[in-house]
Formats: structure tokens, sequence, C-alpha cells
């Protein structure tokens, strides 16, 4: 099976039957933030904000890390969109404008192996917004988010403060927002198909021989469930502390690439079009290379194009 092209991220149906074999759901060490249920079907919303985070960072060590920052950003209901208001509001002569369409332009974010602790909430919204990611992507983003954090509370690697912190502000945040909304053609759980169940089968017959007992461990979502829960069904109480981080740290945006925003053969159109025309797209593809930000502190300079 071919893996999913990176010029392609949003291929969905791709990268589900990707992960469906390969991406070890049931496992300690699964791909984090997407939805599984008993039935191995995995929920679009979920499939597509692990798409989105992968789609910002570059390949490196610390990769895990910088879509964990993503992911608990999307986690908060309308945080986001506060960013991009403020954004917007100190800079009236350059105003934000999402892109949408088939193509998009990504600048992905590439942090230094040693620095890459130090990269913030405000370092991941930073990046949002210099790629014009539209908010109603984040919102649509929030499930998973939301299973991002259950799967840490489920099979906890390290302290858990810290989504105990996100969770606590995920709560508040619910009750003044709201769920966010989904985009409705890229919702709902995928259904397996005939050839997905035959991989199945081959893959399940490798674990039983190998006398694993996926349904044991794994974080698997009961058949009809809604994974946008208000309180999260896996919490537990935090163990220990994570140590403060509080150095310097460059961030820098690789070049720009055109990458398709299309889902082959899954939910099969652009997240949104404008029945509007326009107005000229703001070039985000030549702003300064690096900037630098002390972690949790004064924000970014980074220009938003």
């Amino acid at each position: 099976m071919r893996a999913p092209d990176p010029k392609k991220p949003f291929d969905l149906e791709q990268l589900a039957q990707y992960a469906l074999i390969y991406g070890r759901p049931g496992l300690e060490n699964t791909w984090q933030g997407i939805a599984v249920d008993f039935a191995y079907r995995m929920h679009w919303r979920t499939l597509f904000g692990f798409a989105l985070c992968r789609a910002l960072c570059a390949n490196s060590a610390g990769k895990t890390t910088l879509v964990r920052r993503f992911a608990l950003v999307m986690a908060r209901p309308g945080l986001y969109r506060e960013a991009v208001a403020a954004y917007a509001a100190a800079n009236p002569t350059r105003p934000f404008m999402a892109q949408y369409g088939a193509d998009i332009e990504i600048r992905q974010v590439h942090v230094p192996d040693d620095q890459v602790r130090n990269f913030s909430n405000d370092d991941a919204i930073h990046v949002l917004i210099h790629n014009r990611i539209p908010p109603d992507w984040v919102d649509h983003a929030y499930t998973y988010g939301v299973v991002y954090l259950e799967q840490q509370f489920h099979q906890p690697t390290m302290s858990l403060d810290i989504f105990r912190d996100v969770d606590d502000k995920r709560l508040q945040r619910l009750s003044v927002y709201g769920p966010p909304p989904a985009i409705p053609h890229w919702d709902g759980w995928r259904e397996i198909s005939e050839e997905d169940r035959y991989r199945l089968l081959f893959k399940r017959a490798d674990k039983v021989a190998a006398q694993i007992d996926t349904e044991g461990v794994g974080l698997y979502y009961y058949i009809g469930m809604d994974p946008n829960v208000g309180p999260l069904w896996k919490r537990t109480p935090a163990h220990g502390t994570m140590p403060v981080v509080g150095s310097a740290i460059n961030v820098t945006l690789t070049d720009s690439v055109m990458v398709d925003a299309t889902a082959a053969e899954g939910p099969s159109t652009p997240p949104k079009t404008e029945s509007v025309p326009q107005p000229p797209a703001i070039n985000i593809a030549q702003p300064e290379a690096a900037t630098t930000t002390a972690a949790g502190g004064s924000q970014a300079t980074t220009g938003t194009g």
C-alpha cells in the first residue's frame, strides 16, 4: 500500500487506509488523535485534524512534540478565532485572509531538535495565522484535539499536568462558545471497505500470533459514540509535574509548497469555496526566514503576509 502523498495531505481516504494498517490502532504507540471505534471506523474530523497538523510540521526528530502543540490549540474552542481577531485589530492595513480552494500554500514549521520542547501554544497559533489557515478548519479539527487529549489520559506516557490544564480550559471555553461546528462534508465516521476487512484479518492474525490483545490496551470508541464529549471519559488524576522550560527558541518556516487540499474518494470537495470574488492573495512565500521568541513570553514577530 502506498504511503500518503505529502503533496496531498488531505487525501483523507488514503490516509485512513494507511493508518488502519500501519497506524497501529489499538496499540500503545498508535497514531495520536485519530478516533477508531470497535468496527474499525475512523472519524473524518480526527483524520482531518491529523492531516492538518502533519502538513504544518516539517519532518524532524521533534515533529511529534510540534504536532502536540497544534493539537492542544485545536482542543480549545474559540482560541484560534480570538487570535485571528487580535491579529486583525493589530494589523488593520494587512488583514487576515484565509486560504480556500483546491490548492493552498503551506510553509512548514521547523525547530532545532534541542529547542523543540520550547515550542509553545502561541508559536503554534502564529504558524496557523502565518499560513492563513481558515478558522473553520481549526473548528473542524476540534474533534482531533479532544481525541488527542483522551488518549493521553488513557495511556499516560508523560506528566498529565499540561493536559489537565488544557482540558480545564477546554471545558471553560465549551461553556462560552459551545462545541465548534463541523464542515458537513468532512464529518462522521468512515465505513471500512471489504479490502480493509481482508487487510485487518491478516493484521489481526499477526497480533494474535504475537499474543497482543489490542482491545485490551487500546482506546476504542463504542459504535455510535460521539467523540465530541464534554468531560473526558478517560481523564485520570495527574502524575508528577512538567519541567519548566524558559529558554529561547528559533522557529523557522520552510519555503512555501503548494498542496492539494481535496480528499480523493473520501469527502471529495474542498473544505470551503467562496461564492464571491476573492481579494488579492497575500504573498506568504517571502517573509523573514526565521523568528526568535522566548517560550511563554512575548509573541513572535513572524509576518503574517
